[in-house]
């Protein structure tokens, strides 16, 4: 990045929306702006996803106001994370359309692990180097995630679906707080720590770490009543229960810093972290300022140094299905080759090498499975898989680019990407399917010069007479590519010279 660029990151939670502007100054992000809107996007949710229209309008009506402030940052530089609430949609492009017209930016949904990973990454980056262990829970309005780390790099990451909206909402319904409330809560919410809390526990950790607002607010009000006098710990958590119990409903809980607004919601973030300090043998925790949007600038200025976390979740899939390296590198140098003969022709845009290299690289996982169909193996793995940096669009995107590199591509799978992805997916599969095809023989033999012309939805290859010739299995696969790349709407010409 060049000294002074802007960067923006705008975190679309299940309680707020946050966005913050920072300026690239010496190596790191300087925070200059920061916008905070209470949308409650959980409350407006139904036990099918759908949305209502309050919520549904108070959330563009928000990402319209953002868009605004977005107006200068360099489009590359901007990223938009959406996480549980967005995750719950049924139908979520009714949502992202308008969403990403307000914003004026595409939105990623993520998992809940990769947003346990960015939550980590802005939480570490603000806190002093440390050689040790630290745990770091986040409560949000619609999950929570816990993660352990080491010093920027997370090593477990584990997220539930119990934030404190939806929490407060299921658990104390109409706002009364009553001991048997309160018990069903924590009995439930403990069933989901307890799939993970035995190993977590086995890890271990030196320091632990609070980020959102809801623990900001719990270290405040338990301060505020004299319940601890440094930071949260279990003791001040059953204090505090005792207080919400006594006083029976919501409208009654007039705490030292809590506000009106987060009134509603406290309960369910209350006993959700009494319940993980239990489940987690917690003994203290301390709250911090910064969050998953401090970790998504951060993330950010990686992929622009060159730092892709992907590019790493790319590499170590193709460890772990044992991929023959040399014919994936052989995929991936022809595919490039491809993109440079039709450069400028199609605009594809910067990150197009990296998509194809990727692609390349991952095309045969599918093969540890077995050889028949392993193109679909290949594309299930990828929608399944935990990839860290990668968001919900881009796993499906990937996958659709390697199930379909070879065989009929599947179109229902390329009309369910996001309108805005699906010319790029086509195309780049075309290239692809063509870089596999090249290099069937999978040796190191060396190519023709590859003279490719792209002018809208045609494809121009022209190889030479005599190479095709001594390669008559080649010619008759790209005859049967013309008909496979029209399911694409792509219609291929081959030329003898």
């Amino acid at each position: 990045m060049q000294e002074g660029e802007l960067l923006a990151a705008v975190d679309l939670g299940s309680n707020s929306f946050h966005m913050v502007v920072a300026r690239y100054e010496h190596g790191v992000p300087r925070l200059i702006d920061r916008l905070r809107e209470t949308t409650r996007m959980a409350a407006g949710l139904d036990a099918n996803g759908s949305l209502d229209a309050e919520h549904r309008q108070r959330a563009l009506d928000c990402l319209a106001r953002f868009g605004q402030r977005l107006a200068g940052v360099a489009p590359q530089h901007v990223r938009a994370v959406g996480t549980n609430a967005l995750r719950q949609l049924l139908h979520p492009q009714e949502f992202l359309r308008p969403a990403e017209r307000a914003l004026g930016q595409p939105i990623e949904i993520v998992s809940g692990r990769e947003e346990a990973r960015l939550i980590f990454l802005g939480v570490a980056h603000g806190l002093p180097a440390s050689r040790q262990r630290r745990l770091v829970v986040d409560i949000g309005g619609g999950s929570s995630e816990f993660i352990i780390g080491h010093q920027l790099e997370p090593l477990h990451a584990e997220s539930i679906q119990v934030g404190c909206v939806a929490s407060s909402l299921r658990f104390f319904p109409g706002g009364k707080i009553t001991r048997k409330r309160w018990q069903h809560a924590h009995e439930e919410i403990g069933v989901l720590l307890q799939q993970f809390a035995m190993d977590y526990r086995e890890t271990g950790w030196q320091e632990c770490f609070g980020s959102s607002g809801t623990i900001k607010v719990i270290e405040a009000v338990v301060s505020g009543l004299g319940l601890s006098e440094h930071g949260i710990t279990l003791p001040a958590l059953v204090g505090l229960r005792e207080v919400m119990l006594q006083a029976g409903h919501i409208d009654r809980l007039r705490l030292p810093g809590l506000s009106e607004e987060r009134m509603p919601i406290f309960p369910g973030g209350a006993v959700i972290l009494e319940t993980a300090f239990e489940n987690l043998g917690l003994e203290r925790m301390l709250a911090v300022e910064t969050a998953m949007r401090d970790g998504i600038v951060w993330d950010l200025m990686g992929r622009a140094a060159g730092s892709d976390p992907r590019r790493a979740s790319i590499q170590a899939l193709a460890r772990r299905y044992g991929v023959d390296e040399a014919q994936s590198a052989r995929v991936d140098s022809t595919a490039q080759a491809l993109l440079q003969a039709i450069d400028g022709q199609w605009d594809l845009g910067e990150d197009a090498a990296e998509w194809l290299d990727w692609a390349a690289r991952v095309h045969e996982i599918g093969l540890a499975i077995a050889h028949s169909q392993h193109h679909r193996h290949a594309g299930y793995i990828l929608r399944h898989a935990d990839l860290p940096g990668f968001s919900r669009d881009e796993q499906q995107l990937l996958a659709c680019i390697v199930e379909s590199h070879r065989r009929k591509p599947d179109k229902a799978a390329f009309n369910a990407l996001p309108p805005r992805l699906r010319v790029f997916a086509r195309r780049i599969t075309s290239l692809l399917r063509l870089a596999v095809l090249m290099r069937r023989a999978r040796r190191s033999e060396a190519l023709p010069p590859l003279r490719l012309q792209a002018q809208g939805e045609r494809l121009h290859l022209a190889l030479p007479m005599a190479w095709l010739e001594a390669h008559p299995l080649t010619i008759t696969d790209l005859d049967l590519e013309r008909a496979l790349l029209a399911e694409l709407g792509l219609k291929l010409e081959l030329e003898r010279i």
